[in-house]
């Protein structure tokens, strides 16, 4: 998985290691997270466009959870379409060159369209259509407001206040408008329900990510 130490990595991770069938988790970035749990390998890489050292340790897994990314708000357009579609493909690529009968899971966003005329919106759509032009299965989950449920805090400092004030608001919001809010539990699970899911579907909006959450049989 990718962006482990972001909000919604953060809470992906936590839904994954919660699971006794997850045999192994290889987190790429940066820097080593350094997680007590066996189970979880550093993969570090100096950038996500230099994989040369760790090309060899990206196989053999069931499925990729892309959770990085940069922030749609306060990002340049350069700096936002580098980390968003130039690295994730780059990422995508060499993971499917080495898994083609893997999947590979991108958390995008509500309302992305390749089409749109926001900046952030427009990217993320860009991004998708990449990604499923890949040579393995891929499912775009596109999640709107994300609330932190594991006491998870954005590793951007300007953010954290935000979260503070909202979060408790955002659990309300999500209970009463499932089509516009979700948490990280939930996007979490929902990833390892697809992950496993025979024929998962290409895109999954709002309200199927708290549904699949939820398990078989939800409303």
């Amino acid at each position: 998985m990718t962006g482990a130490t972001g909000l919604v990595g953060q809470g992906v991770l936590v839904e994954a290691l919660a699971r006794p069938d997850v045999s192994a988790v290889a987190v790429l970035g940066r820097r080593a997270i350094g997680h007590a749990d066996p189970r979880v390998q550093d993969l570090v890489v100096e950038r996500f466009d230099a994989l040369e050292g760790v090309l060899d340790r990206l196989a053999p897994f069931d499925a990729c959870f892309y959770c990085a990314g940069a922030p749609p708000v306060g990002t340049p357009q350069g700096r936002y379409r580098h980390v968003t579609f130039d690295l994730t493909l780059h990422v995508a690529r060499a993971f499917a060159e080495r898994n083609p009968r893997a999947r590979l899971l991108y958390v995008s966003g509500a309302h992305a369209d390749p089409g749109s005329r926001i900046m952030p919106l427009r990217i993320k759509g860009e991004t998708e259509v990449a990604l499923q032009a890949l040579p393995l299965t891929t499912v775009m989950l596109r999640p709107g407001g994300i609330r932190p449920a594991h006491g998870e805090r954005s590793p951007h400092r300007w953010m954290r206040p935000f979260y503070a004030v909202a979060a408790p608001l955002m659990g309300v919001g999500a209970r009463l408008a499932p089509g516009l809010l979700t948490s990280t539990a939930h996007l979490g699970r929902a990833m390892l329900a697809l992950a496993a899911m025979p024929s998962p579907p290409r895109v999954v909006e709002n309200d199927a990510i708290n549904r699949l959450a939820a398990g078989p049989g939800s409303a």
